[in-house]
């Protein structure tokens, strides 16, 4: 069974930053890849998603200006960093793969990735 894993959660005070790796599978082609947020009692959210031909990146808004991410294709290794942290950033992050093209306003939308890590909890708090 191909796996992702995500690394880099933690616990954070408000204002911090944790950058968050995503080792990818490698074993198919992905058109693009993303992160996902998901708090308890919310459904999983569209965080950030990345292009991987072009590296064009898109991101939902309440994280614009401050989370970025970034891939290395040399590592299939997938990144995100994130700064000036909010407790409404709280929740469990997942990154995950579409092998399939599809338009690109649906890239923040989950039914688009077929394989997905099994999550990485980043907590933010005073």
């Amino acid at each position: 069974q191909v796996q992702l894993v995500e690394s880099g959660g933690g616990s954070v005070q408000p204002g911090g930053s944790l950058r968050l790796s995503c080792a990818t599978s490698g074993y198919t082609y992905n058109f693009y890849l993303g992160w996902f947020r998901q708090a308890p009692g919310k459904e999983r959210e569209g965080v950030a998603a990345i292009v991987t031909d072009d590296g064009a990146t898109y991101y939902t808004d309440s994280v614009k200006g401050r989370f970025t991410i970034s891939q290395d294709n040399a590592k299939k290794t997938l990144y995100l960093q994130m700064n000036s942290l909010k407790p409404e950033d709280t929740a469990k992050y997942y990154c995950a793969e579409a092998s399939q093209k599809a338009y690109r306003w649906l890239l923040l939308r989950a039914e688009t990735y077929d394989r997905w890590g099994q999550g990485t909890q980043v907590t933010v708090s005073s």
